[in-house]
């Protein structure tokens, strides 16, 4: 989680899982969802993990929607680099949507993420949409 800026950048922590925001904004709210559990796999979860899951991903996509109304959602579990299992969840949108006075463009729309393509933030705005999005969490 430190990798992705933890403690600083979560937004809800749940008894198996948290919620960051991620750092790189490649869409307007991109989160990522991180298990406690330490397992390389997805499979390695606990059933306890699991059934958390649906409730954090029914808070996610419920909090998302209010925050910025998204047109889709992708979960993207690649564990390359960051072995441990997690999901880089990103809201995707048909337009470009304003936050905080700054443009974000969904430049992979409507095929897959480009991840390379990094909406420009600082912390100061990174903190605004954490904030905003503490405050339309169920």
């Amino acid at each position: 989680m430190r990798k992705f800026g933890a403690p600083e950048t979560v937004i809800r922590a749940y008894q198996y899982w948290s919620v960051l925001l991620r750092p790189a904004q490649a869409t307007l709210g991109a989160l990522v969802l991180v298990a406690h559990e330490s397992a390389q796999a997805f499979s390695g979860l606990s059933v306890a993990s699991f059934t958390e899951l649906h409730e954090v991903t029914h808070h996610i996509e419920l909090t998302l929607s209010r925050a910025f109304q998204y047109d889709k959602i992708n979960y993207l579990m690649l564990m390359m680099v960051d072995p441990d299992v997690h999901f880089h969840v990103l809201p995707r949108y048909a337009h470009s949507k304003s936050f905080a006075g700054v443009e974000f463009i969904d430049a992979g729309w409507p095929a897959v993420p480009n991840l390379s393509q990094i909406n420009k933030t600082d912390t100061a705005i990174n903190q605004q949409i954490m904030e905003h999005l503490r405050t339309c969490w169920p």
